[in-house]
Order: structure tokens, then C-alpha cells, then sequence
């Protein structure tokens, strides 16, 4: 069989015209991936020195460490901002001077927030083993947790977010989603003490906002009631609002902008919630009845459930 190269490369050619939004040509302000991911890394070396370094991190030389990982840090995330702001339409006919000092300046913003970012992470640590009996150790969790990773890149985007950086928050947000199955819009506002045991499949919207001290567990959607009208949502509270000192346990699903869960309240697993709950409330779902067929025998089962 011989296969007609030349118009199978004009097809496909043809096919980037057509199908303009999935392709970008002589592009100066595409974003690369790979650098954004890289600056994750070094910033949680930042946020947690001594933890992911290739090297021991020596007290005495600690103040060269931190200056020369901020200075990568302002370099590549400063000529990322700088494409985004590009390539967004926020700058698009600005001057490329004019961009850049606009990007500088939300990098030093940016930057000026990390001791407020540690002190969350450092609450969202102590959150992760006081509540989890399975934690022999914070270095443990700092280690290994996929709930405190997806955390931890959730703080440092939603600080980008919150100075209206374009699509670089999402892309560190999306991620962390696809290393640890824990979907956090930058968007969600999120209080101290955090902890997110096991984690796969959470879902946290865009518009969400959870006090302090709330502990969710895997499987929990924190979503929208509809999502039909599409962009014309955009811009208006659509997912709920959590209190402090909130447990809500596995497969549970807490849906709509109205949706208000007081303090102090505790939702056990599956539930399924589009309304308010009150302070102090505990929410359960009532046990299925199981049914048993296909060759169990009554003396199989346990006591309780023998007749």
C-alpha cells in the first residue's frame, strides 16, 4: 500500500486553518509548560527547604540558597507572566516594555507573599497530623501527601490569581490535578488549617470558599449546581460557601453559589446537598439496605444479618 504523504501533509495543513484555536504560529507570547513547572519546583523548595533540594541545605548558607532560587523564580516566572499578559489580550497592543515592567511588578507582588503563603502551608501541615492517626511524621506528609502537593501549588497559584495573572495560576492548579487527582480551582478561597485526607477525585470550584480548620475527604465535589448557561456564569458565585471547623466525609457532592455550610458543621459520606445547613448540624444519609444473591448462603453471613 502506498500512502500519498504529500497529500495527507496538505490536508493537515489545511486543517490548522480551519481549525484556528488548536494551533499557534510565530507566537512570541506562547507560554511554556515545562518552565511553569520547573518554577513549582523551585518554589516548593523555597516553601520547604531541605525537603526537595538535590543537596543538603546548610544553615549557614541558607541566605545564598534563597537568593539564588528567587532569582530563578523572578527570571523565568517574570518572562512567563510577560507572555501571558500577551497573549490574553490584557496587554496585547501594549508596548513590550510596558509588559514586562507590568510583569516584573506582579513577580515582586507575587514574591512578597511567601512568608504569608509558609504560615498557611505550615498550618495545612499541622492540619495533616493531628487529624490523620496514620501520620508518624510532618516530614511524612511534607514528603509524600498528595493532599498537601495539590495545597501547596493551590497557595501559590491563587496568589498569581489574585493579581490577575492569565492562565498561568490554572495551568500550576491543572497540574497538581493531574499528579494527584485533586482538582482546586486558584479561584477558591481557602482558610487556614486545611486538610485533605486522601484526596482522589476532590473537586474544589472556582468560586468556593472554606474557612479554617475543614477537613474533606476523597471523592468530595465542591461544585456548581448548573453549568448549562456556560460563559454566562462567568463572574458570579457558583459554588458554596464552607464554615470553619467543617468535616466532610467521602463521595459527598455540595452544590450552588446559596449554599452556605455553617461552623462547626460534620456531612457524612455521599451525601447530596444543594441547600444550606445550619450551624452545628450533623448530616448522614441513611444506610441502603443490602441484598444478597447469586449463591451467598444465610449461614455465610455475618450474625446480624442472618435471619
Amino acid at each position: 500500500m502506498i500512502h500519498d504523504i504529500d497529500k495527507l501533509v496538505s490536508e493537515i495543513e489545511a486543517s490548522y486553518e480551519k481549525y484556528d484555536v488548536t494551533g499557534r504560529f510565530d507566537d512570541d507570547n506562547m507560554i511554556n509548560k515545562d518552565i511553569i513547572i520547573s518554577v513549582l519546583n523551585q518554589l516548593r523548595k523555597i516553601l520547604f527547604p531541605g525537603f526537595f533540594d538535590n543537596t543538603t541545605a546548610r544553615k549557614e548558607y541558607i541566605k545564598y540558597l534563597i537568593g539564588e532560587q528567587i532569582e530563578f523564580v523572578e527570571y523565568h516566572l517574570k518572562k512567563q507572566i510577560a507572555k501571558a499578559l500577551g497573549s490574553d489580550g490584557v496587554c496585547y497592543k501594549c508596548p513590550k516594555s510596558a509588559v514586562a515592567d507590568k510583569a516584573e511588578k506582579i513577580v515582586y507582588d507575587f514574591i512578597d507573599k511567601i512568608p504569608m503563603i509558609r504560615e498557611y502551608l505550615y498550618t495545612d501541615v499541622l492540619a495533616a497530623y493531628d487529624g490523620d492517626p496514620a501520620a508518624y511524621s510532618t516530614d511524612e506528609i511534607i514528603f509524600s501527601y498528595p493532599g498537601l502537593m495539590a495545597i501547596t501549588i493551590y497557595r501559590i497559584a491563587h496568589e498569581l490569581y489574585l493579581l490577575n495573572v492569565p492562565m498561568i495560576p490554572r495551568i500550576m492548579t491543572e497540574y497538581a490535578h493531574s499528579v494527584t487527582g485533586i482538582d482546586i480551582h486558584p479561584g477558591a478561597t481557602i482558610g487556614k488549617y486545611f486538610f485533605i485526607d486522601h484526596g482522589t477525585g476532590i473537586v474544589i470550584g472556582e468560586t468556593t470558599t472554606i474557612g479554617n480548620n475543614v477537613k474533606i475527604y476523597q471523592g468530595v465535589t465542591l461544585g456548581a449546581l448548573s453549568t448549562r448557561k456556560g460563559q454566562q456564569l462567568k463572574g458570579l458565585k457558583r459554588h458554596p460557601t464552607i464554615g470553619d471547623n467543617v468535616t466532610i466525609y467521602s463521595g459527598t457532592s455540595i452544590l450552588g453559589g446559596d449554599t452556605v455550610i455553617g461552623n462547626g458543621v460534620t456531612i457524612g459520606g455521599n451525601a447530596f446537598i444543594v441547600s444550606s445547613v445550619a450551624e452545628g448540624v450533623k448530616v448522614s444519609v441513611k444506610n441502603p439496605e443490602l441484598q444478597f444473591s447469586g449463591g451467598i448462603t444465610e449461614d455465610l453471613l455475618p450474625e446480624e444479618l442472618q435471619k
